[in-house]
């Protein structure tokens, strides 16, 4: 089911981003449950690393060789899921299904061994744990000399778990420069601000502190995501992390940069209005 090959130019990248952020919309109309803002936030990010950066195989996708990637933020799961789908993981019309009773698509995503969804990895959702099991998992890798690559998504209000940084100091110690860590700066989270419900300024030198290598990027620029990406797949001898500045709601107006939408859906009205805004593309909609 190899739906959609890999994407080269930048403008393809782009229209199959619009095309995931209409379907987060259109399921998240249809469940009438579930997070809009950082799943359309982070629709870039999702859509470089699945139409051109991963070494993954959706007919094949716990192949020995491939990259792994853990969504530690599992609220986010629309945006995974239709890339996933998009990918030709499973059928695009079981994208209908979120978050239905006895369905694979639940609020947060489980792997296929516990009824959940080809190419996901673990159960995630539970803040803060994440990183660990990607450190774990870089570790696990270096031992056995293989060259895949590790990468963990997680949120900016996640960093302020303590779990987090006890998994970056032992990432650092063992130097697993096989890890990439993609943080989801968006500075929102459900209570408010992220800096105002805990500070984590100076962020950049935290991690530097910790000895990591640091890079930043506009996460919704694509041309950005994937010349940083480039670079930090050739970082050697330390963990990488990449600060990707997004806007909570990206492309739909009204949502963005607003921290009210971290964990609610459009209504009927204001799915229409946001489909408005992001026209329809060649890829055609599941609905």
């Amino acid at each position: 089911m190899n739906r959609n090959p890999l994407l080269n130019s930048v403008e393809e990248l782009n229209e199959m981003s619009r095309q995931i952020r209409r379907d987060i919309i259109n399921m998240l109309l249809i469940s009438k449950t579930g997070h809009s803002g950082g799943p359309l936030g982070t629709a870039d990010i999702f859509t470089a690393l699945y139409f051109n950066l991963l070494n993954v195989d959706n007919t094949d996708p716990y192949m020995v060789e491939r990259d792994y990637i853990y969504v530690s933020i599992g609220h986010i799961a629309p945006v995974w899921y239709a890339a996933l789908a998009r990918r030709g993981y499973f059928p695009l019309e079981e994208l209908k299904t979120l978050r239905k009773i006895n369905g694979r698509l639940q609020g947060h995503p489980a792997p296929l061994k516990t009824h959940g969804l080809p190419g996901i990895e673990i159960a995630s959702g539970s803040l803060g744990q994440g990183l660990s099991i990607a450190v774990g998992t870089a570790l696990a890798l270096k031992l056995d000399k293989k060259p895949n690559k590790v990468v963990c998504i997680n949120g900016d209000g996640e960093l302020q778990e303590g779990q987090i940084w006890e998994a970056v100091m032992t990432a650092a110690h063992h130097k697993t420069d096989n890890l990439i860590m993609i943080v989801d700066k968006n500075d929102c989270q459900i209570d408010n601000r992220v800096q105002k419900v805990m500070n984590l300024d100076p962020l950049s030198d935290k991690f530097k502190s910790f000895n990591w290598e640091v890079l930043e990027m506009d996460g919704n620029s694509m041309k950005d995501i994937l010349d940083t990406f480039g670079k930090a797949k050739n970082i050697k001898g330390k963990p990488v992390v990449i600060l990707a500045s997004t806007l909570m709601g990206k492309g739909v107006s009204f949502m963005e940069d607003d921290y009210r939408w971290h964990g609610v859906p459009p209504n009927d009205e204001q799915g229409k209005k946001a489909l408005e805004e992001l026209a329809p593309t060649k890829f055609g909609d599941f609905v």
